[in-house]
């Protein structure tokens, strides 16, 4: 019997679990500061338990990881080095969604001296998107071929039948950190040039994408695209960048949110106002008639986007504050949470697509390949299923001596992606690919 320990119990951890109850002669132990949680999860199943655990609890999670061949942490970011050193000294191998830190890179060396395996990354963004990525990666360098560029774009999105509010986006957890995303500053390759925006210009740079049997999406930028060059294996490609979709007028009306200072995290004592009075006050304007500041403020006609889910979002209005303290961030995350969460039985909608070009010796070619998946009504979330069971595959092939890696490690290599990639297709998460000749 296989003992797997798996630390947090969040809304993307019911497939993940699931999967690994469903594994004969494996027992799963969740682990959450809600107990409440993590019996969900388990529910009835003889070989899964539920235990409470407060992750500060150094003592208490040394003995747990103790007791099991394998920890898997769904914990926030933070925790994972700690989580990492407990199974580094104890000698278990360890398995995490989240990108590799750099605490995280540093457990390299002791890790491989332990012969511990730290598998990062085995999610979806990050996850899906290497593996999916290093297989044509690899088979165009079989080939003798070379990728001279990649783009690599991604998006969770409400299916297009869910998609019933203006801004064309909803959440399933705080906007927060989907908002503070939007003030990162962006760097990439293209066409062997760096080109870098700083974050108050993120929302200058986006522009149409066509998706086939979906549609056009906006792209944006996605952070710094440059250490995949060297992740990827494709230092000398030409063109290397990754970025965000999301349905039209989401980048037009979060780039004048920006712009009207409701994405502050300062303190304010917003106390007695409505929403259109915060906003006139964000924009230092008098307030006797807040949608003709706004226009003119802003620039943003009666006729855009942005004027319209202003509108919407009720930042013109007479209405209360959703919260009486906080910053004007938290007034719009709460405003929004209000507004824009997915109804019962509404789908979610997972988007990436990869291009390619690919340099032969008598050839050029351009591969494209997408993955559209969607969410099970009133069961799982596309998201949930992504980013939770290709961790939960690699989990079972590293506890049935499948993988015998050790130190820190991405899923780069084709003894891991070949058969998740291949598990994930079975399970209804798959691409599909076509390629273009080009002229020489």
């Amino acid at each position: 019997m296989k003992k797997v320990l798996v630390l947090g119990a969040g809304l993307v951890t019911r497939p993940h679990v699931e999967y690994l109850l469903d594994v004969p002669d494996f027992h799963v132990v969740v682990a959450s500061r809600t107990l409440s949680k993590a019996e969900a999860l388990v529910g009835d199943r003889a070989n899964g338990t539920a235990i409470q655990l407060d992750v500060s609890d150094e003592t208490r999670l040394h003995d747990l990881i103790a007791q099991s061949d394998l920890a898997v942490s769904m914990l926030p970011y933070v925790y994972h080095p700690l989580v990492a050193q407990h199974c580094i000294e104890l000698k278990k191998d360890m398995v995490t969604t989240s990108y590799v830190s750099d605490a995280m890179q540093e457990m390299d060396g002791a890790a491989r001296e332990a012969g511990v395996l730290i598998l990062n990354e085995i999610g979806v963004d990050p996850g899906i998107d290497h593996m999916s990525a290093m297989q044509v990666i690899h088979r165009v360098q079989k080939g003798g071929g070379q990728v001279v560029s990649f783009k690599s774009n991604t998006g969770g999105l409400p299916a297009p039948e869910a998609n019933t509010n203006p801004l064309g986006y909803k959440f399933s957890w705080s906007p927060r950190g989907v908002l503070l995303a939007s003030k990162n500053a962006a760097r990439w390759r293209q066409d062997g040039q760096e080109i870098n925006i700083p974050g108050e210009e993120l929302f200058d740079n986006y522009w149409p994408l066509y998706i086939e049997g979906l549609g056009w999406l906006e792209c944006y930028p996605n952070r710094n695209s440059l250490p995949y060059l060297d992740t990827y294996g494709l230092p000398n490609a030409g063109t290397m960048f990754r970025g965000t979709l999301r349905y039209t007028g989401w980048c037009q009306t979060v780039r004048k949110l920006v712009a009207a200072g409701w994405l502050s995290d300062e303190t304010i004592a917003p106390t007695g106002l409505t929403l259109g009075q915060l906003t006139a006050k964000l924009m230092g304007t008098p307030g006797r008639d807040v949608r003709q500041e706004a226009t003119d403020y802003l620039d943003i006609p009666e006729n855009s986007y942005a004027f319209y889910n202003f509108d919407w979002l009720g930042l013109f209005s007479g209405e209360p504050l959703p919260v009486t303290e906080g910053s004007p961030l938290d007034v719009l995350v709460a405003n929004m949470l209000a507004k824009m969460q997915y109804a019962e039985g509404e789908r979610d909608m997972l988007v990436m697509q990869h291009e390619f070009m690919a340099q032969y010796s008598d050839r050029r070619e351009k591969i494209t390949s997408t993955m559209i998946d969607h969410g099970i009504p009133f069961e799982d979330t596309s998201m949930s299923r992504t980013v939770g069971l290709p961790a939960a595959i690699a989990v079972r092939m590293i506890l049935q001596g499948q993988v015998e890696l050790t130190g820190v490690h991405r899923p780069m290599m084709p003894e891991i992606y070949e058969p998740v990639m291949a598990e994930l297709k079975e399970l209804g998460i798959g691409f599909t690919e076509t390629i273009e000749p080009l002229t020489p």
